[in-house]
């Protein structure tokens, strides 16, 4: 029997990722979708009009047609009595209050900040730090609660800590530096005016370089004692905006600890492909990682559609002389995709086989 769940912000761009993510999915049945008040009470295909009554999808392909006609629930509304987890598209503020609300009862899977750096609650990518989902555990009984929170890492982070955890269990890695070219999807739906991202690149995204190098920190960190011991590794990074609709390409320096060279990269990310824990997940792709030595990879068009948006693109690798043990390399990763709803319902399948749900 399928698990049912709920979908909390279902008319935004990313619970419109979850919609499409959760389309016939072998596992889990969405029952129940809510938004803020002023769409509450329609049903989905006229929820996600704008002013004008047209449909905003912000999706590619076609509306699932499961959700046309369900009834968009305001969050009080929301019987848990019916339910088995919580996907939180939230996007606002009200993230936390909302979270809160319902991990008193439920598992929820966030893509929101809300509780990504509380101590008891580690940032989840399946396949890289999955061994941190037994802090969950501690969670519940720390806050009193019968569910959890599981939150996603900022979409910038993704791809970058995807990379570094082959690196950095081979190789070591003292140091890291980052520069991103972050596709304006990735500014939510008023974050990038047209405007101010056509022919133009925008050198500063507010807070998100803090929140690269805290999460990617804590993400490749080890489990000890019921805390999180951060990596030791220094993070620096630069985020930019550019004009590409889907997919942020990330240019990457890592300073190892031992010799490395491309061609060791590349047997350490093929060694991935065949024991990544998420083989066979239904949103896993078949291949994690996507290891290219044309210089001309990655490129956000070409990349974007692999493994269905959830394959780590990785190119342009050559050693970095700057460094004694060093490596550059280009890595395309999607934001909408891995980064975000498909990533969480990736998350949600890991959790689901270790028993969480």
């Amino acid at each position: 029997m399928k698990k049912k769940v709920a979908i909390i912000g279902v008319t935004g761009s990313v619970g419109q990722e979850f919609v499409q993510s959760l389309h016939n999915h072998p596992w889990f049945e969405v029952t129940q979708i809510a938004a803020s008040e002023r769409t509450a009470g329609k049903k989905y295909l006229d929820a996600i009009r704008d002013a004008n009554g047209i449909v905003a999808w912000d999706v590619s392909g076609p509306i699932p047609d499961y959700i046309k006609e369900m009834k968009v629930l305001t969050i009080d509304e929301v019987d848990i009595t019916q339910l088995d987890l919580i996907f939180s598209a939230v996007e606002s503020v009200a993230a936390r209050d909302i979270e809160t609300k319902f991990a008193k009862d439920l598992p929820v899977i966030s893509t929101s900040s809300a509780y990504r750096y509380e101590e008891d609650v580690p940032i989840l990518i399946p396949g890289v730090n999955d061994e941190q989902a037994e802090l969950l555990e501690i969670q519940k009984k720390n806050r009193d609660w019968k569910g959890w929170v599981a939150p996603l890492p900022n979409c910038t982070t993704t791809g970058l800590a995807i990379t570094l955890k082959p690196l950095l269990e081979k190789y070591g890695a003292k140091k890291v530096m980052m520069t991103s070219m972050q596709a304006i999807s990735g500014g939510g739906k008023t974050g990038v005016s047209a405007m101010g991202i056509t022919d133009n690149i925008l050198p500063y995204i507010p807070k998100e370089e803090g929140k690269v190098r805290k999460e990617t920190r804590k993400i490749l960190g080890k489990l000890k004692d019921g805390k999180i011991e951060d990596a030791d590794i220094r993070v620096s990074c630069t985020c930019t905006r550019v004009p590409v609709i889907d997919g942020h390409t990330e240019s990457v320096f890592v300073e190892t600890e031992k010799e490395i060279d491309p061609s060791m990269a590349k047997d350490t990310y093929n060694d991935y492909n065949k024991e990544i824990s998420v083989a066979g997940l239904p949103s896993a792709p078949e291949e994690y990682y996507a290891f290219h030595e044309d210089p001309t990879r990655p490129q956000p068009r070409m990349e974007r559609e692999v493994g269905d948006g959830m394959t780590t693109t990785i190119g342009r690798v050559e050693k970095e002389e700057l460094f004694e043990n060093g490596l550059k390399y280009m890595l395309f990763s999607h934001n909408k995709k891995m980064g975000s709803a498909k990533g969480a319902v990736l998350l949600a399948e890991m959790l689901y086989k270790k028993d969480k749900i």
